[in-house]
């Protein structure tokens, strides 16, 4: 069965326990009011990451985030597939008493929110696409090439710490190595601390879930994406490591779609250039998805 456990107050925000029709228990963060939005954080195998971002809608909608399963504090264990993590999400929502969302995403969150649009759109009231990577896989080996120009002053570094078992405090400075070259100005290496929390990154689910990546057809999902008729918004950055071509055929594809590119930005554009991200998103979610969902009274309260 799934059930909504005991809301545990956090800040503005309740963290609260769902169980999966598997039995896995899924860590679920609600705050704001209002349309329901749900954010699905990047990785795979990271954690909810959205805090910042939270504070910037809260007033506007109902903000739902989530550690993907074996990700932060939700159980650990597989399966880690698309259609595992799609149902995950489904099994929130009825949790959670809510009729219809927008379902948003960051990196692979992005992908994960699309599948869960494409795998149950009634229920969708619209699709935030961030700093996602399309549809196919051409966009891999620009990627790395461009990784491995940025991370060339300290690549050694992340090799040496990329290949031994990693104390505490190796494991952190792995990863902002790792994410440094995410962002447009490497300097700005402050912005990364809104990332970290003190979980180790679930590497069996990055690599079973990139491994699944690689398998779909990009044909396919173009033809699935054309009858996908909700309001979308794609956002991406012009210096993004993950080249904003990436997106083409998705946008191409999807029926209702506006598209941003966003100038001076990397992979975080709500944390890189929070005044812009802040007005796109806000006036897709108050002229589309709020449109959409004007009958809905938000997410039930936790017992």
């Amino acid at each position: 069965m799934v059930r909504v456990g005991r809301a545990v107050t956090s800040g503005m925000s309740e963290l609260r326990w769902v169980d999966t029709d598997d039995g896995a228990t899924l860590a679920v963060r609600v705050g704001g009011r209002g349309v329901p939005l749900v954010l699905c954080h990047g990785g795979p195998g990271l954690w909810d990451y959205f805090d910042s971002l939270r504070s910037e809608l809260e007033d506007l909608v109902s903000v739902i985030t989530w550690d993907q399963r074996g990700c932060g504090q939700s159980a650990s264990g597989g399966p880690h597939t698309a259609a595992r993590y799609v149902a995950d999400l489904e099994c929130i929502r009825r949790a959670l008493g809510v009729e219809a969302w927008v379902v948003g995403g960051h990196s692979w969150g992005a992908t994960l929110a699309l599948f869960y649009a494409l795998a149950h759109p009634v229920v969708t009231g619209g699709l935030l696409y961030i700093s996602g990577t399309g549809l196919g896989e051409a966009w891999n080996r620009a990627y790395h090439e461009e990784c491995d120009r940025r991370r060339q002053p300290y690549q050694a570094r992340l090799d040496e710490l990329s290949a031994k078992e990693r104390s505490d405090n190796e494991e952190a400075e792995w990863r902002r190595l790792s994410w440094q070259s995410d962002l447009a100005d490497p300097s700005k290496l402050e912005l990364l601390e809104a990332l970290d929390r003190p979980f180790r990154v679930n590497m069996q689910a990055n690599a079973q879930l990139n491994a699944e990546r690689k398998t779909w057809s990009e044909e396919d999902l173009v033809r699935r994406c054309r009858t996908l008729h909700v309001p979308s918004l794609v956002v991406h950055g012009r210096e993004d490591s993950r080249p904003p071509w990436a997106v083409d055929s998705l946008v191409e594809a999807l029926p209702r779609v506006s598209s941003v590119v966003l100038e001076g930005v990397g992979h975080l554009p709500w944390l890189e250039a929070p005044d812009a991200f802040r007005s796109t998103a806000r006036s897709f979610l108050a002229d589309h998805a709020g449109a959409y969902a004007s009958g809905q009274t938000g997410v039930a309260p936790g017992p």
